[in-house]
């Protein structure tokens, strides 16, 4: 590990190097692309500089154990506890630092919400959890975007889809697909009974063109006149778009615009994202039959999260996390149950990785 890190400062001295090169300042995507590999490298180097400057305190403390004077040898001791300590911590962070990136990470993403089993219950808490994700974007200084909307006439919504724009948007938030359960008396229930609900969640990263290219002769558009509950967002022209990918049978409806072009536009970015998402599973897939446990799939196919109202508690089922704290979580407080999520996957991933060094 070390020769790697070594590695990496020589790689973040030599963009040091470059960032202050007249010829590097002046080509706009060199320059930009040496910005954001020296930012993070950085991240290492400045880990790694401490973990040398504290290894190098550990030898010094560990010749003054034998000094003739003893209150010498006594505040080496008390010095190497504290450092032997702090080293521990150190190789463990820099362990994680160097784990491969999930070259999405620093994607934007777009997140799909669809009422499950439950009928309009269903469709209120997909509500919720769209404005719960919305206000954790916003505290984030995120922009959200939506990108289709399927509301139902009660202040629910069957589906909504939207793009939520910010760095690292997919590293965070990644881990929130799967099947949200929700646990409450509806407010059409007059006898007081709990009804369970679900509610799916995909997060997707943001496929660029030149992630997927979509072949134009593999889809079918057809416009038509949308339509809403109540006479909303009806348009008296035919705006509304339905775009299918015939290879796969992936079909996206957007007619949130009153412009075609726009929501064909939309239609598109959900498509190639959705195309991108159904790669990257693909992949997934082929490494799991190579070990036993899958890391950071975002696997979809079972429940992941409990939000129980009678008691107030989130349950997070994939790392047996409680809170006690429901309507926090709700108004967008789910930094803990995040960095829960991240330090279970990152915990596992290092775990595969040293298994397979010692093999």
């Amino acid at each position: 590990m070390y020769d790697k890190l070594e590695g990496v400062e020589q790689r973040y001295n030599e963009l040091e190097r470059q960032l202050s090169d007249p010829a590097v300042i002046g080509n706009r995507d060199a320059y930009q692309k040496a910005v954001r590999e020296h930012a993070d490298l950085g991240k290492i180097v400045t880990v790694f500089r401490r973990y040398r400057e504290v290894t190098d305190r550990i030898d010094e403390s560990s010749g003054l154990l034998n000094d003739g004077d003893a209150d010498i040898r006594a505040l080496a001791k008390d010095d190497l506890t504290s450092l032997t300590a702090e080293k521990e911590t150190l190789e463990t962070d820099l362990k994680l630092l160097l784990l491969p990136k999930d070259p999405n990470d620093d994607k934007n993403i777009i997140m799909e919400i669809r009422a499950g089993t439950g009928g309009e219950e269903a469709a209120l808490f997909a509500s919720d959890l769209f404005r719960m994700y919305g206000r954790y974007a916003e505290d984030r200084g995120w922009k959200v975007e939506v990108l289709s909307h399927h509301p139902t006439g009660v202040g629910g919504v069957k589906e909504v889809i939207a793009m939520i724009q910010g760095k690292g948007a997919y590293s965070v938030l990644k881990y929130e697909s799967g099947i949200h359960r929700v646990q409450r008396v509806p407010a059409t229930e007059t006898q007081g009974r709990i009804h369970t609900s679900a509610v799916t969640v995909a997060v997707l990263p943001e496929a660029e063109e030149v992630d997927v290219a979509i072949n134009p002769n593999d889809l079918r558009i057809d416009v038509y006149r949308s339509g809403g509950p109540g006479g909303q967002s009806v348009n008296t022209t035919d705006s509304a778009v339905r775009v299918t990918h015939l290879p796969t049978g992936l079909v996206v409806i957007c007619q949130d615009e009153k412009s075609q072009l726009k929501n064909k536009n939309k239609a598109l970015k959900v498509l190639r994202s959705r195309l991108l998402d159904m790669k990257i599973q693909e992949q997934e897939q082929k490494r799991a039959e190579d070990r036993k446990s899958q890391v950071g799939t975002g696997d979809r196919s079972g429940r992941i999260r409990t939000y129980n109202f009678p008691q107030g508690r989130v349950t997070d089922h994939r790392i047996g996390l409680t809170l006690y704290k429901l309507d926090s979580v709700l108004q967008g407080s789910m930094q803990e149950l995040i960095d829960g999520l991240t330090t279970h996957y990152q915990a596992q991933a290092l775990q595969n990785v040293e298994a397979a060094a010692s093999r």
